[in-house]
């Protein structure tokens, strides 16, 4: 999953990033309210994780604006405006959840994957697929049963497709979904990964379709 965070708090930021990163997030982190206004016209994170005292645009004229745009990406607010009155103002304009500074690391992840859950219709906390079951607190996936082992990427992958089941996904976005801004993206970098997920979980689970990508078929 790729998260966009928005955070002008230098160790805050660096801290979320890093706990994001080692759950299995891509994490693009910006400072700025107006560099995340229109970083959000061209990229396509996931959710995002929206600060509201934001310099250059405050956090809820970002919101509004997104929603404006009629975006349904999922959006979490991190703030440090406790009263009921901000939170009622950030939930009204299109906030999904909102998360109080300071915050358990923990607690953040298990909200992303909620809101993440909610906007893909799901109610279970993990994605059953015939015999395969991926569960993304755990960043473990079964097969009858039996633990698959997969890279971090490679389970990247396998979410993104398991979330849209019947929707190809092409090589373009599946990179987006791997790779953070700034990170080299080696030429053949999704096409290996979909070979290892073949090999572990049987060729047939992932399907190529030719000019569109790479999907796995509805249950």
């Amino acid at each position: 999953m790729r998260v966009l965070l928005v955070e002008d708090d230098a160790l805050l930021g660096s801290a979320v990033q890093a706990g994001l990163e080692q759950s299995g997030y891509t994490v693009d982190w910006l400072r700025d309210g107006r560099m995340a206004a229109d970083s959000l016209r061209t990229e396509q994170p996931d959710v995002l994780v929206l600060d509201l005292g934001l310099p250059g645009k405050d956090g809820l004229t970002v919101l509004k604006e997104l929603r404006a745009q009629h975006s349904l990406l999922p959006v979490l607010i991190l703030t440090a405006r406790d009263t009921v009155e901000d939170r009622i103002a950030g939930l009204d304009i299109g906030a999904d959840d909102y998360l109080v500074k300071p915050f358990d690391l923990g607690e953040l992840t298990a909200r992303l994957r909620a809101i993440s859950r909610r906007s893909g219709g799901r109610a279970s906390p993990v994605i059953e697929h015939g015999d395969m079951v991926f569960d993304p607190a755990a960043r473990s996936v079964t097969v009858d049963g039996e633990t698959v082992a997969l890279s971090a990427k490679a389970l990247a992958i396998l979410e993104a497709l398991l979330e849209r089941p019947g929707m190809p996904l092409s090589r373009e976005r599946l990179e987006q979904i791997l790779y953070g801004w700034g990170e080299g993206v080696e030429s053949n970098a999704v096409e290996v990964h979909i070979h290892h997920l073949r090999k572990k979980l049987g060729k047939d689970r992932i399907r190529t379709i030719r000019g569109l990508g790479y999907m796995i078929p509805k249950a």
